[in-house]
């Protein structure tokens, strides 16, 4: 009886530490693993207000190798992170920032209200973002929004989205109106453009099934091939995806016969990216082809990051898998890529490929700053949110 005693308590004492160690760890882990709330803010703080004290003037072109309008695409991208920060942070100050913006283009779009090109759309995610903040009270903030998208679902036009950057432009639009319209036409043809775009464009659609990533555009899908030989996959292009899918996915119902499709592509792309993670956190710019102008990226890692803490925070991906893998990509960008000034480092800038706007670096300013900023916003709204 005593030696049973004596052998049960044994056990019961290696069970007893091995739990406890057991418990210690899990508890590390996630100590380790999710962000500080106050240091993720900070960060979004410092990177914002060297952008707004940079560019005081909302209304300013931007002046480079040619003109171009401050409601262009890569503003309209900032913007949406603007507007994601404020959703965590509502100062005024970004509220005042966005609405002198939209206001000094009088709600249009670029290049005007009937545009079909998503580039040039891309600034109604904003306009739809502060007419909802505002309480739907002033619809003259969506009236050219509103009408241009109807002008695309009134034809049957649904070639438009030829390059898949042009998802995240415009994607989010569609499902915007459609969740405050509560019209499903605007559901109906946001897929109609996405499937065209999935199964046409380039012979047999720009998604690539059995990678489970996107050529991003014709000109990539095969023959086209890396150094290495392998498809080229650019990583701020699959980030776009991400993106539009994450924010599809956010404004269409599930019930939408739909919805299970952008959840599943969105599932499958995160999932591709796992296995292809830089050892320091970042993802190169070629995502099969680290020979590429391999290095340190910050918008790309930056969607991933964004798309993979939506994921979770919405309980639409395991915690456990993502959570390690999108924590190393932020803290990598917080450790390299965001300067004590706010600048960000390691932005490649514009283009469609690995090759544009290289070799990257440190102190390298981009051709414009304002859409690697957006990008970064967008990851530290959500993962601001972790639990």
């Amino acid at each position: 009886m005593k030696r049973s005693l004596i052998k049960n308590g044994f056990f019961a004492l290696i069970i007893g530490v091995l739990s406890s160690c057991s418990t210690q760890k899990s508890s590390s882990v996630n100590k380790v693993e999710i962000p500080d709330k106050k240091e993720v803010l900070e960060v979004a703080q410092r990177a914002n207000q060297y952008f707004m004290d940079k560019w005081p003037d909302t209304k300013k072109d931007i002046v480079g190798k040619k003109v171009w309008p401050s409601n262009l695409w890569t503003r309209a991208v900032y913007y949406e992170g603007l507007m994601a920060l404020y959703s965590v942070d509502p100062k005024k100050e970004y509220y005042d920032y966005a609405m002198s913006w939209a206001n000094n283009h009088n709600w249009d779009l670029q290049r005007g209200t009937y545009t079909r090109n998503a580039d040039h759309q891309a600034c109604g995610q904003t306009y739809l973002d502060l007419y909802e903040i505002d309480g739907r009270k002033n619809p003259e903030r969506i009236k050219n929004v509103k009408a241009a998208m109807d002008s695309m679902i009134a034809t049957p036009k649904v070639d438009d989205w030829w390059w898949i950057d042009a998802l995240q432009m415009s994607m989010p639009i569609f499902t915007k109106l459609g969740r405050i319209t509560g019209e499903q036409k605007y559901f109906d043809k946001n897929y109609e453009m996405y499937a065209f775009t999935k199964y046409r464009h380039g012979g047999n659609g720009l998604y690539n099934a059995k990678d489970k990533l996107w050529w991003r555009d014709k000109s990539f899908v095969p023959p086209y091939a890396e150094p290495n030989g392998e498809d080229c996959y650019w990583s701020r292009g699959n980030g776009w995806v991400v993106a539009a899918l994450a924010r599809t996915l956010e404004d269409t119902p599930k019930s939408d016969a739909h919805y299970q499709e952008y959840l599943q592509d969105y599932k499958d792309l995160l999932s591709a990216l796992l296995p292809i993670q830089r050892e320091d956190g970042f993802w190169n710019v070629s995502l099969h082809d680290p020979t590429n102008f391999g290095g340190k990226e910050m918008t790309g890692t930056a969607l991933f990051v964004y798309g993979m803490a939506y994921g979770i925070n919405k309980g639409l991906i395991d915690k456990k898998t993502y959570l390690p893998v999108l924590t190393k990509a932020w803290n990598a960008i917080v450790k390299d890529s965001v300067q004590p000034n706010g600048f960000l480092g390691w932005v490649q800038g514009t283009g469609k490929e690995p090759k544009d706007g290289q070799p990257l670096a440190i102190d390298k300013v981009p051709d414009f700053e304002d859409y690697g900023l957006g990008c970064l916003l967008l990851a530290a709204s959500e993962v601001y949110q972790l639990k």
